[in-house]
């Protein structure tokens, strides 16, 4: 089935998901890249991944399944997919490249609660800028506080490698006036690991939580002082803009996110996490908790060396009450509903929901 030739498909039997299984086999075992402090060396001012290792089967539940392996696989040899714009973390690992990442620029963003400093990341995988919005003043960037060859004191604060908080006639980057004094005892920060979603975070589309989600962790993140909102350009779960849209005119005639997808030729999630994890311990973060509900997330970046010490889940505001079956928003219950019975998600279904 060809990438846009879905007339005759959307009429057919309902897709058997089955193909895409969680089995690994031994020769397609999908590998990801693995972090650790001790293997985390900033070389020409990138941090790079050096341990490799194949992806490990974690227990999650949902109160409807147990003991699964997150990954999906294409199991049937006859079906062609069309490769991503975004190569997979596989891509990576089994072609020997090293994955690196490298803050560029830093600058402080005053929002209507505060300040947080945003940081643009590049990388050798997809050529995005991917984003990391870091709240409280303990973590830095090891790749843009490591002095570059013939840089300025200048030119070190307009990439924002200095300290404190900038100043009218500033001229150094190490401002000595600023102490700043770290207290051991703090638990790991919250972090959120998003992914960009315009039609929910811009559009405020009714068919996602997107938006919400990312509107609840930055409000979480900004009361405690301290933590980190990594935004990755994956939109789509890492199908695009235009296959997004494509989806949404499958899910109008009938079909659910998931069964949308595979008519589109992708799996149910193309969405990889090594860059975040790169991410993370680029600003030296090993330890977290994590805002989300999605399990392969976890998986994902445990595999890469991050421990998730405390999953703190992303209830929708109107999940936390009665349901209104009349409200805006219907669309977005079925649309949860399918990731908990179909993806996994970690989220109780409202009992007005079940059938």
């Amino acid at each position: 089935m060809g990438r846009h030739s879905i007339e005759e498909a959307i009429f057919v039997q309902p897709v058997d998901v089955s193909t895409f299984n969680t089995s690994l086999t031994s020769d397609k075992t999908a590998t990801t890249t693995t972090l650790t402090k001790s293997t985390l060396p900033i070389s020409n001012n990138v941090v790079t991944s050096m341990k490799r290792s194949a992806v490990l089967k974690k227990s999650y539940t949902n109160g409807i399944t147990t003991n699964h392996n997150i990954r999906f696989s294409l199991k049937a040899p006859e079906t062609i997919i069309t490769p991503p714009a975004t190569p997979p973390s596989s891509y990576f690992t089994n072609n020997k490249i090293q994955l690196s990442v490298e803050c560029l620029v830093r600058a402080r963003i005053p929002t209507s609660t505060g300040e947080v400093f945003l940081h643009v990341y590049r990388n050798n995988k997809d050529g995005k800028e991917h984003l990391a919005a870091v709240y409280g003043d303990e973590f830095r960037s090891k790749s843009l506080d490591t002095s570059r060859s013939g840089e300025s004191e200048m030119d070190r604060i307009v990439r924002g490698a200095y300290t404190g908080k900038l100043r009218p006639g500033q001229t150094r980057s190490n401002d000595s006036n600023i102490s700043i004094v770290y207290s051991k005892q703090l638990p790991p920060p919250l972090v959120r690991i998003h992914s960009e979603c315009f039609t929910g975070e811009t559009l405020k589309s009714a068919r996602c939580d997107c938006g919400e989600q990312l509107e609840e962790a930055m409000r979480l993140i900004q009361a405690e002082g301290r933590g980190v909102v990594i935004y990755l350009r994956q939109e789509g779960r890492g199908i695009g803009l235009a296959d997004k849209l494509r989806a949404y005119n499958l899910q109008d005639l009938g079909h659910d996110t998931v069964t949308a997808n595979i008519l589109l030729n992708h799996p149910p999630d193309l969405r990889t996490y090594d860059i975040a994890s790169l991410i993370l311990a680029d600003l030296g973060l090993t330890s977290i908790r994590l805002l989300t509900n999605n399990p392969d997330k976890i998986e994902q970046i445990e595999n890469d060396g991050v421990k998730v010490v405390e999953r703190i889940p992303m209830v929708p505001r109107a999940w936390k009450g009665k349901l209104d079956s009349n409200r805006i928003g219907h669309e977005m219950d079925q649309y949860l509903k399918v990731k908990v019975e179909r993806m996994r998600h970690l989220l109780n279904i409202p009992e007005s929901l079940l059938p």
